[in-house]
């Protein structure tokens, strides 16, 4: 039987925090949803929901003590990821999960999804500070975090508990599509919080 944790998800209101947090509270966790708008969190079982600022390290460190994990769930180019390591590490939070990107991951020996020519433009500042994040926490002594990275397209879709796991590399069928729906990878990041099999690297999910 999983023992529920005390578990703090930074940004928990929106595309992939929503349903962390529904995967979180269905498992039985008690959750603090930080977010910059209370009202937006789904009024869940287990959840509260409080008021934070990524870029405030001493009240965001204020927020996360006393919990077992933190999970981390913002946009990169909307946080600054010194600020929420700090704050992290202050806490005293001994564990730490990130929403990667699907950038960095290799496509080709020494060759990243976002230096393609396909990669779409608008999402390259995002994906390039995203693989800056993971390179900052492989750089990181003192705390055990993990980075998940999703496949190229992530999105809506079903909860079917059916999926692959890798490491450094985009996940593809044999058609060469690469996907998650955002229900899946909320189970893959929970998973990996009830049992932690990925400590202190990233891996990522797919079909």
């Amino acid at each position: 039987m999983k023992v529920a944790k005390k578990v703090a998800l930074i940004g928990a209101s929106g595309f992939i925090g929503s349903r962390l947090l529904a995967e979180l509270s269905a498992r039985g966790h008690a959750v603090t949803a930080i977010v910059r708008s209370p009202e937006k969190v789904a009024v869940l079982p287990g959840v509260t929901a409080v008021k934070g600022d990524v870029f405030d390290k001493d009240g965001l460190a204020a927020l996360l003590a006393g919990h077992d994990a933190v999970i981390s769930a913002v946009h990169f180019t909307a946080s600054d990821p010194q600020t929420l390591l700090a704050a992290v590490r202050q806490s005293g939070a001994k564990r730490y999960l990130v929403v990667g990107g699907a950038g960095s991951l290799e496509v080709a020996p020494g060759v990243q999804l976002f230096d393609t020519p396909e990669f779409p433009a608008i999402y390259l500042d995002e994906a390039r500070k995203g693989g800056a994040f993971l390179d900052l926490l492989k750089q990181e002594q003192g705390l055990d975090w993990t980075f998940l990275s999703p496949s190229a397209l992530i999105q809506p879709g079903e909860r079917t508990g059916t999926f692959r796991l890798g490491t450094d590399q985009l996940l593809a069928d044999a058609k060469g599509n690469s996907s998650i729906s955002a229900e899946d990878y909320a189970i893959a990041l929970v998973d990996e919080l009830e049992t932690p099999t990925h400590s202190r690297r990233r891996f990522t999910v797919g079909y």
